[in-house]
């Protein structure tokens, strides 16, 4: 008995020296890879004070493996070629002066072409954009690129796979990009039948066990669709029955955006990039850039795309640009508001040099973790005097910002950490007043289905729901 006591106290020993030994190892490599200090010290705590499953945790989602470039140089550049070509074919944009350094900012850091003569529609519910969508999409002559990081086997997606595959039959080429994780608990029978009908779809970094990867973190975000090369749609609205329904306690409000004209080829380029992950085939042909010659509008447009891969976060420091470069006003709405310190510092030093900066967001959401989260941030804008608005008709899930009467930007991207540093994501930024102004719109009529929220006011919530909040700011570079 003795000896059987004294072997479970040497195993308890060995067992804390090796568990220890772990945690230890762990919090330095962290420490060791020198990430974002807010996140390293996230992790770092949850370490600390929830060893056990902090390390579960950072096994499946915090790792940072090396990921390696999509596409090599030359084969980047041969894909660039045809819409550069189409953009040197311009005539001399006139681009607007207190834009111009935002312009060459995405240019440089993203090979994001400016083009000009696009038209421009707006969609702020789910029925009108498939409606528009379905109307398009019937048109296909040559191909169709489509691109969403949810399509689910419900009414709205089995509505659009039905589309697909008639065009697929005419002889249209149709290619799709599904996201794994943002599909994974989609029958893989709803894709067979596409496949059978003879639709391309490929699954983006595609994961055995969803739950338990760490590429869990790294998702493709994006939703886009190409059709012939001159008409795209880009915005927030995947395909599934609540865009369209929304929620039992409200509607569903978001924004998405259809282009006729040049910028499309941004949309393109997009497209066939991360076709070439998922498919290692690099399309290049010249149908899939064909030549615009009519102006079918005024709006100066460039595609913006961003990724966990590259060196630059560039949407992230395109929307700090543009903030810090506000002169009068600047209006956000977006679903989920965990800014990075960067963000956060140029809402209030924008709100703080009399720019009329105003935040909307939905008073309820479909992850209560991430809006506990974004609800602790409130106070640091109210104090810096930006405006909040809490949207209580239904849930809002428009990523729309709009500015100084002259520049708006709409597609997938949230004002949170997972967006700016793990998601593909891609916007579309316009240089044009009548754009902006129609987008400056819709934010004031949504104003009227908010309430505002003031610093005397919102200090005073009960402490129980404050340190929710605060607890889950701690985790918001993690959620």
């Amino acid at each position: 008995m003795e000896w059987n006591i004294l072997a479970n106290q040497i195993t308890g020993i060995v067992f804390n020296i090796i568990y220890t030994g772990i945690i230890i190892g762990t919090i330095i490599v962290i420490l060791l890879d020198n990430r974002n200090p807010v996140k390293t010290i996230a992790w770092i705590l949850i370490l600390i004070f929830l060893p056990l499953v902090g390390l579960v945790f950072y096994f499946f989602f915090g790792q940072t493996s090396r990921r390696e470039r999509i596409i090599e140089r030359k084969s980047y550049d041969r894909l660039l070629q045809k819409p550069m070509a189409e953009y040197q074919a311009q005539e001399p944009l006139n681009i607007p002066e207190e834009h111009n350094r935002l312009m060459h900012l995405f240019w440089g850091i993203n090979q994001s072409f400016p083009f000009d003569c696009n038209q421009i529609e707006t969609y702020t519910d789910g029925y009108s954009k498939l409606h528009s969508l379905i109307r398009e999409l019937s048109k296909a002559q040559n191909h169709i690129h489509l691109q969403y990081y949810i399509f689910e086997d419900d009414p709205v997606g089995r509505l659009i796979r039905d589309v697909l595959i008639d065009k697929a039959k005419q002889g249209v080429e149709v290619r799709v990009i599904i996201d794994d994780v943002g599909c994974w608990h989609v029958p893989n029978n709803f894709y067979e039948e596409m496949r059978d009908g003879g639709i391309e779809v490929r699954s983006f970094l595609k994961v055995r066990f969803p739950l338990f990867t760490s590429k869990v973190n790294y998702r493709n975000h994006r939703k886009l669709v190409v059709i012939d090369g001159c008409v795209g749609f880009v915005g927030g609205m995947n395909l599934a029955w609540r865009y369209v329904k929304g929620y039992s306690w409200g509607i569903w409000r978001d924004t998405h955006i259809m282009i006729k004209g040049k910028a499309v080829h941004g949309l393109q380029t997009s497209f066939l990039l991360d076709w070439y992950f998922v498919d290692r085939t690099l399309i290049t042909a010249s149908r899939y850039f064909p030549r615009i010659d009519s102006c079918s509008g005024n709006a100066l447009t460039q595609i913006v795309t961003s990724d966990p891969i590259g060196e630059w976060k560039e949407i992230m420091q395109g929307i700090t640009m543009a903030l810090n470069s506000s002169q009068k006003y600047f209006y956000i709405q977006t679903p989920y508001f965990l800014p990075t310190e960067t963000i956060l510092a140029a809402l209030q030093t924008a709100a703080l040099a009399s720019v009329d900066v105003r935040l909307m967001i939905p008073e309820r959401a479909d992850n209560q973790f991430t809006h506990w989260a974004s609800r602790s941030y409130l106070k640091d804008l109210l104090k810096a005097g930006v405006k909040v608005y809490i949207y209580q008709k239904g849930f809002l899930h428009s990523k729309m910002m709009v500015s100084d009467d002259s520049l708006s930007s709409v597609g997938s991207t949230n004002i949170d950490f997972r967006s700016f540093e793990h998601n593909f994501e891609v916007n579309a930024f316009i240089y044009d007043q009548e754009t902006a102004l129609y987008m400056k719109d819709i934010f004031i009529r949504d104003q009227k289905d908010c309430k505002q929220i003031y610093l005397k006011n919102w200090v005073k919530r009960p402490i129980h729901q404050r340190m929710i909040e605060s607890v889950m700011r701690l985790l918001a570079p993690l959620l």
